[in-house]
């Protein structure tokens, strides 16, 4: 039998005969290629196919992967693919969000490598998501959807075996979180009241889009009650108004999802994306005084903080500088008035919005979205 050979700790990778009764998922598990789950054994034919929808060339390095700078290559990055268990469709969404991730902005090394339970979010928007099949709906964030799962589990493979960042080695979180096995998504754009995410951001909605944040595992925010945007939005207030967060005390950005009973409520409102960014914004934060615990280790001045916040007891500090910080998307099923609150790692990285080629969108580059590329 075929199988293509991947070493995590060189940059050549090779096809090798084994025999008929070796135990293909065993061996690639011995090797150390698996992020503790089984692989796909990755055949020569199942790797050409997808070179071959990258544009040929095996050899071709698309990205160095940090924090090891792993040179990955178009067959490196079809065997990983490959062993995710993706179908070959999904090659465009996954090479964009490789370029996405090793834009200098959203800081790989840092994010691979930090002791906070970071890990890269994927959202898709636009037709490929449909066209592949991925899942925006009822249980979005949960099982049972091929692409999703597949295409956040190869973005993991390759940051673990070409970017070294195995946990206890180079990656030093402290407690991780499961989406540091798959994190991706895409946006309910059929059924949501509002704009597509990538529409927000100039796009066309017949375009396609990735967009990567590193981030904290979702928030669920519940509200029953509200009829009006206000009412869910001030539970959504609440939920970012903590000073449990990276945010809290190094701002940076954050996710809200609306589920789409409350998005649909704030959509019959007549309100838009600017809308709730600008309440949320208005009207979140902590008091100087809880950040500072009562000063009751002392006076310490939080450098991270903007020069123009008061450090006085009852001034109010927002987790994040500005609306456009707030990354809004609407997901979820017809049925649960459920949202969630996706907070970030702090200003260390910006989110990347990056257009997949060969979408209709052309190849633009990425946008740092929220915030200035300069890190």
């Amino acid at each position: 039998m075929d199988a293509v050979l991947q070493s995590s700790k060189t940059r050549e990778s090779a096809t090798a005969t084994v025999p008929a009764d070796v135990d293909l998922v065993e061996y690639y598990y011995e090797r150390g290629f698996s992020d503790g789950l089984p692989v796909v054994p990755p055949t020569q034919e199942k790797v050409d196919e997808i070179v071959a929808r990258l544009g040929g060339d095996a050899s071709f390095v698309e990205a160095r992967i940090a924090p090891r700078w792993g040179d990955l290559t178009r067959e490196v990055l079809a065997i990983n693919m490959v062993m995710a268990g993706c179908k070959p469709e999904y090659t465009p969404v996954v090479l964009a969000a490789v370029k996405a991730l090793t834009d200098q902005a959203f800081n790989l090394n840092g994010v691979q490598a930090t002791t906070h339970v970071a890990s890269p979010l994927l959202i898709v928007n636009g037709p490929i998501a449909r066209e592949i099949g991925m899942n925006g709906g009822v249980n979005a964030f949960g099982s049972g959807n091929r692409a999703n799962a597949t295409i956040g589990r190869a973005l993991r493979l390759i940051m673990l075996n070409v970017g070294g960042g195995w946990p206890g080695d180079l990656d030093k979180s402290t407690l991780g979180h499961p989406g540091k096995y798959t994190y991706c998504v895409t946006e309910n754009e059929a059924q949501s009241p509002l704009a597509p995410y990538h529409v927000e951001h100039g796009y066309k909605p017949e375009d396609s889009t990735v967009f990567v944040m590193a981030a904290e595992a979702p928030h669920s925010v519940t509200n029953h009650i509200s009829n009006d945007p206000e009412g869910i939005l001030d539970t959504m207030c609440s939920a970012m108004s903590t000073i449990a967060s990276n945010s809290a005390v190094l701002g940076g950005h954050i996710a809200v999802v609306l589920g789409l009973e409350h998005a649909q409520t704030i959509g019959k409102h007549g309100w838009s994306r600017a809308d709730v960014r600008n309440y949320l914004f208005q009207n979140h934060g902590n008091r100087f005084i809880d950040l500072a615990y009562g000063h009751r280790y002392g006076k310490v001045y939080n450098r991270n903080l903007p020069k123009y916040y008061k450090r006085e007891d009852n001034t109010r500090i927002p987790i994040i500088h500005s609306p456009e910080n707030i990354h809004l998307f609407v997901m979820g099923g017809e049925a649960g008035r459920f949202s969630a609150l996706i907070p970030g790692w702090g200003h260390m990285s910006t989110p990347v919005l990056r257009a997949v080629e060969g979408s209709g969108a052309g190849d633009n580059g990425a946008e740092c979205v929220g915030g200035t590329c300069a890190l």
